[in-house]
């Protein structure tokens, strides 16, 4: 049986075990979902059962199968884990496809061995780094409460010695959000030339969100700041992962590529170390748990009716302040974990960052249309100025 859409699943097969221990991460906690005793490392069974089905249920005419390896983080498998992984890809493979790898590590116990591995199977590798040192260790912490941003770097620098490919991904949170012209030309420096930002918003049980959460302000700030940093000279030479998608949603792209502005949600879920399937990397909870690929196909569970629910719901639920907002196409209300955090508005199912989708939209909205008017006509995107409505005078 083959999916009539396309889907992602992001796989983490050491599920929430983690090198670091740092302050905000919210996946450590995760171990609480599966029995204390239980060994937290995927098993060639479940690999092979899930690769098999995750080739075999791709719709038809689908040319890659992304393969995306998370954490935790996913290197403590040890490197015999991702050639077996590459052996079964290379078995269960399709006439006309292609298959990728892409892994999301802190980049700590990276070493020539995996640079090598990592180089030969063209694997993009994420690093994760939260800006220069004094910003990254605030947070990022080993389990002796030290700083950890060192120890990225030499992953870094091994990764370039090896010629690898790679980008950085950083969480903005209320400590680094103003600070965004030397995050950029910190990641700049080190020579990240694909760059994700993700704003850190931690709920709060009693309501509201914790101090370490970014201000909605703050972080449509943040992103305006790097979009006028951008905009100078930096144009198809780095890209910044907000920006690309705005601008493929401009141009009339038929489904965003990043599930926070989609639509609707529901087609990126996540496979634990044990097989359990789950509907997004942000609702690892029981009653979102969709079952266990070991018992049920997983293209029956991406076509459950849970599922559907679950990724409908999204545009389903948007209160009217959305409806009624030209923003709406841009955004489409964001990331659904991110609603219903009640500060300083009480409008249920409200983003808590719409005040700074606003903002950063504001700015930049008319220069990516620009852009899309320059790529239109054949031109760069860094031609965009000629492209901007003509001021009348008065």
């Amino acid at each position: 049986m083959k999916a009539t859409f396309h889907f992602h699943v992001l796989i983490k097969p050491f599920g929430p075990v983690c090198n670091l221990s740092c302050d905000y991460c919210y996946y450590l906690g995760k171990k609480d979902l599966f029995p204390k005793q239980e060994q937290f490392r995927m098993t060639e069974e479940t690999l092979d059962l899930f690769t098999r089905q995750y080739i075999e249920a791709q719709p038809p005419g689908t040319t890659e199968v992304n393969f995306a390896w998370q954490g935790g983080e996913p290197t403590l498998m040890g490197i015999d884990f991702y050639k077996r992984a590459i052996t079964l890809q290379k078995r269960y493979i399709r006439p006309g496809m292609q298959i990728s790898n892409a892994i999301q590590t802190n980049g700590i116990h990276l070493d020539d061995e995996w640079g090598q591995f990592l180089h030969d199977n063209q694997f993009l590798v994420g690093i994760s780094i939260d800006g220069p040192e004094e910003l990254h260790d605030h947070y990022r912490k080993d389990r002796h409460g030290q700083g950890s941003f060192r120890k990225v770097m030499h992953g870094i620098e091994l990764l370039k010695r090896h010629s690898c490919q790679w980008n950085t991904l950083t969480v903005i949170h209320k400590y680094n959000s103003h600070h965004p012209e030397k995050i950029y030309r910190f990641l700049k420096r080190v020579g990240s030339t694909f760059l994700q930002f993700i704003p850190l918003i931690e709920k709060q049980n009693s309501g509201g969100v914790t101090d370490r959460s970014v201000v909605p302000y703050a972080f449509g700030r943040f992103l305006f700041d790097v979009f006028r940093l951008w905009l100078r000279r930096d144009i198809g030479s780095i890209f910044v992962q907000q920006f690309d998608v705005l601008l493929g949603m401009i141009m009339k792209e038929p489904i965003s590529s990043l599930c926070v502005y989609a639509r609707s949600c529901g087609q990126n879920t996540i496979l634990e170390h044990n097989g359990d399937l789950f509907s997004c990397d942000h609702f690892v909870f029981p009653e979102h748990r969709l079952g266990n690929i070991m018992k049920i196909p997983l293209i029956k569970m991406m076509d459950s009716e849970k599922q559907k629910s679950f990724g409908n719901s999204k545009h389903n639920s948007l209160p009217e302040n959305c409806k009624e907002c030209g923003y709406l196409s841009m955004c489409h209300g964001g990331c659904p974990a991110h609603r219903n955090v009640f500060v300083n508005n009480n409008v249920p199912g409200l983003n808590y960052l719409c005040d700074g989708y606003k903002y950063f939209l504001k700015g930049a909205l008319p220069k990516f249309q620009a852009m899309a008017r320059a790529l239109d006509a054949y031109k760069p995107a860094s031609e965009y100025k000629h492209f901007m409505p003509t001021q009348r005078k008065k």
